[in-house]
This record gives structure tokens, C-alpha cells and sequence, in this order.
């Protein structure tokens, strides 16, 4: 299934994608995609439907974030070797984990805002996973029994916020628009093996990343098992597994940034496309 959440900021609906790839309205069964809704037996029930009998959502509505309330954004860092090296870390032997402010949250083709004084804002294709029961002190041979389905992430970051200005990397990762997720969240019976996605993002045209989930140092089952132990894992709660090489600090030979006027473009196969605007910060 791929599940989404459609209308203007705020007043978001429950929505879903038919077999013939248009948007349909479920919010007359429920209202809104909340972490509820995210339990095996909700998702069970959602699956017994015939989506195609759902009334079709005309025109091109905005589509949110497709999970209402998220409880916490757990990201992964230097998750990719490529990447880690371009960043000149060394690969890590346990994961990195920062979290990600949920006030950063917007919908995947929302305009991104170039925080005031930023000289240094990247982009940062990712997976992510939305747990959908309660995690805590979970096996690797256990973890993927707790996953609703998976999310197109773009993991923004501002550099000199997160590198030169002392202490954690919250600060460059946390700011408004930030995280733009989904068009959809597709459950794990239709997206297939979650090792082996591309990732591909563009800036004004060009492809700058262009990865696969098969080069993750750390793989799901690990993450969300080592995620648990540190912090319970809440139905909603979202984790953003780290990005492939060909980030903007990563550009040879001279590092460049987002500007307002740059346009993103991004996807993941199964998992949909992101268009974003950058656009400057008002006042």
C-alpha cells in the first residue's frame, strides 16, 4: 500500500494511491494518517480494502507529510562509506544517532527555506522507516516486525551550523523545512527488498547523488535494534538512515551550497519523487 496525507498545511486528509496511480480519499473511514492507524491491525484493515472503489481526489491537491504527529526524528550519520569518507570521517563501528527537531517536518514538494545568514545548506537524500508498534530492547531478528513502512527522506543541513559552530549537529540539522518526507509511506509487502533502493537526488538539473540502500554500513534491523536500546521506539516515530555520497560539502573541487532560486529534485523507486523550491527566509 502507499499511504499518504493530502490538502492545505493543518488540514491535512487521509489519503491513498489506487492501482492506477491516482490519489484516493479515505478520510471518510478516518480522518487523518496518525500513528493509530500505523498498528499491524489498522494496516490489516486498510489492506482489505479495494482502493480503486475510493473516491478519487481530482486535480492536484498539496501532499503533506504522510504521518500525522511524529514523535521523533532519529537520524543516522556516516551510514555510508562513500559518504563518510567525502565528510573525512572514518566510517564508524556503531552507528552515529542525532535527532532531528519535528518542527523541521514539511511535506515533500513544500518549498525549503535557506535559514537566515546560511551560507552552507545541503541536501541529503534518504530512507526512511516509520515504526509502527513500540520498540524497546529489540532483536535484529525481531526489528522488522515493528516497521509500518518505509518514506523518501531529504535530510537537510545547514554546515557551518552543524560543524563550526560547537557542539552537536542539531544545530545545523534542525531548522525550519528541513525535513521534507514522503510523497507516501509504502508498507513493506509492497516495496520489496529495503536493500536494495536507489537514491538519487538533483540540484537545477544536475545528479549529484546517485546511491543504493545495498552500500548501508549499518542495515535496518540493526538500526532499529540499536536505536531501542538507547531510547523506545514509538508507533510514528520516524528514523532517517543516513545518505549515499554527493552531498554539497562533498563536491569536488570546490564544495557548494543551496541558494534561494535552486530547485531539488529527488526519488527512490517504490518510494516516490520530492520537487523542492529554495526560497529565502521572509523579513
Amino acid at each position: 500500500m502507499k499511504l499518504l496525507r493530502y490538502g492545505p498545511q493543518g488540514q491535512e486528509k487521509a489519503g491513498a494511491v489506487g492501482t492506477d496511480g491516482r490519489l484516493r480519499d479515505l478520510s471518510m473511514l478516518f480522518a487523518d494518517l496518525d500513528a493509530a492507524h500505523l498498528a499491524p491491525r489498522a494496516l490489516a484493515a486498510l489492506r482489505a480494502l479495494d482502493f480503486d472503489a475510493l473516491p478519487v481526489v481530482e486535480g492536484a491537491p498539496r501532499i503533506g507529510c504522510p504521518v500525522a504527529d511524529i514523535g521523533k526524528i532519529i537520524c543516522v550519520g556516516l551510514n555510508y562509506a562513500d559518504h563518510a569518507k567525502e565528510s573525512g570521517m572514518e566510517p564508524p563501528k556503531e552507528p552515529v544517532l542525532f535527532l532531528k527537531a519535528t518542527s523541521s517536518l514539511s511535506g515533500p514538494n513544500d518549498p525549503v527555506t535557506i535559514p537566515r545568514g546560511s551560507v552552507k545548506t545541503d541536501w541529503e537524500v534518504e530512507l526512511g522507516v516509520v515504526i509502527g508498534t513500540k520498540a524497546s530492547y529489540v532483536s535484529e531478528a525481531n526489528a522488522l516486525d515493528h516497521v509500518a513502512g518505509y518514506v523518501l527522506v531529504n535530510d537537510l543541513s545547514e554546515r557551518a551550523y552543524q560543524l563550526e559552530r560547537s557542539g552537536q549537529w542539531d544545530k545545523g540539522k534542525g531548522c525550519d523545512t528541513f525535513c521534507p518526507i514522503g510523497p507516501w509511506l509504502v508498507t513493506p509487502d509492497e516495496l520489496g527488498d529495503v536493500h536494495a533502493l536507489s537514491l538519487w537526488l538533483e540540484v537545477n538539473g544536475q545528479r549529484v547523488q546517485n546511491g543504493t540502500t545495498a552500500n548501508l554500513i549499518f542495515g535496518i534491523p540493526k538500526l532499529i535494534s540499536y536505536i531501542s536500546e538507547f531510547m523506545t521506539l514509538n508507533p510514528g516515530d520516524v528514523i532517517s538512515t543516513g545518505t549515499p555520497a554527493g552531498v554539497g560539502m562533498g563536491q569536488k573541487p570546490t564544495p557548494w551550497y543551496l541558494k534561494p532560486g535552486d530547485r531539488m529534485r529527488l526519488g527512490s523507486a517504490g518510494l516516490g519523487e520530492q520537487n523542492q523550491l529554495c526560497v529565502a527566509t521572509a523579513g
